[in-house]
């Protein structure tokens, strides 16, 4: 026999996932400009433009995948028992670790666009160019960084979804629509060359599961089995 679980830690779980949502995307929205995929000299500019309010908004941005992050913690510590946590733990685990990689790695872009901002200030294009290739293959690693945070996390929500599907955890629905979106990251990254502009709708809609896992958490609970007394 299945209950509906509703208590402190499926509410906290659902505000965790509502918070990663609104943090990750009011931090993009209001950010006066979007680095590519690579810092390029022209960033630092647009930075300049309006350096506090980027750097806040970036902050805002990183918190977002430190409340995903939490938010599957909160998952598994809800959700981590026979027979569920045999693709509960995995999953969570490796989209946690992919999560903070994306955490990370954006920590550096926040870091190197608000310093570049300074050491390009007045300077020559030679010297700017100069600056360029001294970060070129810091600048490298961390969007191989990025790609790799984006396909862990993609392998993760796929067995995520996985165990929605099986077990009706959140509603199975919401399970096949794990599985699609990990699954079309690994397809994006993994299979098709120049992929930067392909993935950013991918973005957004990470952050629409974030959403709608909230909602149906606090809305439904989470579906557990009936434990004996």
């Amino acid at each position: 026999m299945k209950i509906m679980k509703k208590d402190f830690e499926t509410k906290f779980t659902g505000w965790s996932f509502l918070a990663a949502a609104i943090m990750l995307w009011l931090g993009w929205a209001l950010s006066p400009h979007h680095i590519g995929e690579y810092i390029v000299a022209s960033d630092f500019t647009a930075v300049g433009e309006d350096l506090w309010l980027w750097i806040w908004m970036y902050r805002i941005h990183i918190f977002g995948w430190v409340f995903m992050g939490i938010a599957l913690f909160a998952l598994v510590a809800a959700t981590a028992r026979k027979p569920y946590r045999v693709l509960i733990l995995p999953g969570a685990g490796v989209a946690i670790i992919g999560t903070f990689t994306l955490a990370i790695a954006s920590a550096y872009f926040y870091n190197f666009g608000a310093w570049g901002v300074g050491m390009t200030e007045g300077k020559s294009a030679t010297e700017i160019q100069t600056f360029m290739d001294s970060i070129l293959y810091t600048n490298q690693y961390v969007t191989c960084f990025i790609r790799f945070g984006r396909v862990f996390s993609a392998v993760g929500l796929v067995l995520l979804g996985l165990s929605f599907i099986k077990w009706k955890l959140v509603g199975q629905w919401l399970g096949w629509l794990t599985v699609a979106i990990g699954l079309a990251t690994m397809v994006i990254i993994m299979g098709i060359p120049d992929n930067y502009e392909i993935y950013k709708p991918m973005f957004h809609v990470k952050v629409i599961w974030l959403l709608l896992m909230g909602v149906v958490i606090l809305k439904n609970g989470i579906h557990l089995p009936k434990e004996k007394s």
